[in-house]
């Protein structure tokens, strides 16, 4: 067990998974300690459909033949497209993962090998789908983003590494078929969920963050 500022500090997606399945009681023991999240009015309005062994592989296989057709991507709502200096966030951030994986940027065979990783979950042993339902807005979309992060943290003390992915959520049919989700609930994000391979080059990426001067402001 790490110390909570370790744990904040030391947690970053993960990219590249053993094939090992966390034992059944440490996921369990994470996604308990995860209940504890604060929402409002205690109303816990998270859902979390948690798939391993011949689920996830379905699912993992299906995902990854709707995105070599060329299916139409269907998220709802659809996956935010960043601007100005956030985009250059995001550039940067493509820049220094696909740089590790030896991905040119005009290399389009490459790169769709890269998105198509998303689908494989990474090659993690467990997929999480997080979901709440259709009628909440973003007060309780805010509430499940806590839940997510408590969760990867709870994940993370225990060397449980874990990524979140908002692809994901590009073929909603497929998932809410293949895993059972009621229609009136809506998925938010997939969480690929294992043990970190230390071989893999995209675990080599590490991403800084801003000056809290940049994103706080004082005031009073």
């Amino acid at each position: 067990m790490h110390d909570l500022d370790e744990t904040i500090r030391q947690r970053r997606s993960v990219r590249g998974f053993l094939p090992r399945p966390v034992p059944k009681d440490v996921l369990l023991e994470a996604l308990e300690l995860a209940q504890h999240s604060p929402s409002n009015c205690n109303v816990q309005p998270w859902r979390v459909y948690l798939a391993s062994g011949e689920v996830s592989e379905e699912l993992r296989t299906k995902l990854v033949e709707a995105a070599k057709a060329g299916q139409p991507q269907e998220a709802d709502p659809p996956i935010d497209a960043f601007f100005s200096g956030y985009r250059d966030r995001q550039i940067a951030c493509a820049v220094e993962l696909y740089g590790h994986m030896g991905v040119e940027r005009g290399d389009k065979a490459a790169r769709f090998a890269a998105e198509l990783r998303n689908f494989q979950f990474f090659d993690a042993p467990h997929v999480a789908y997080v979901c709440m339902n259709e009628r909440f807005g973003l007060g309780v979309a805010l509430d499940v983003g806590m839940y997510v992060q408590t969760l990867m943290l709870a994940l993370w003390a225990r060397g449980i590494a874990s990524c979140p992915q908002a692809a994901l959520r590009s073929y909603p049919g497929i998932v809410h078929e293949q895993l059972g989700i009621p229609k009136e609930e809506r998925i938010l994000c997939g969480l690929s969920i294992g043990y970190e391979d230390l071989a893999v080059p995209a675990n080599r990426t590490r991403q800084p963050r801003d000056p809290v001067e940049l994103n706080v402001r004082l005031l009073g």
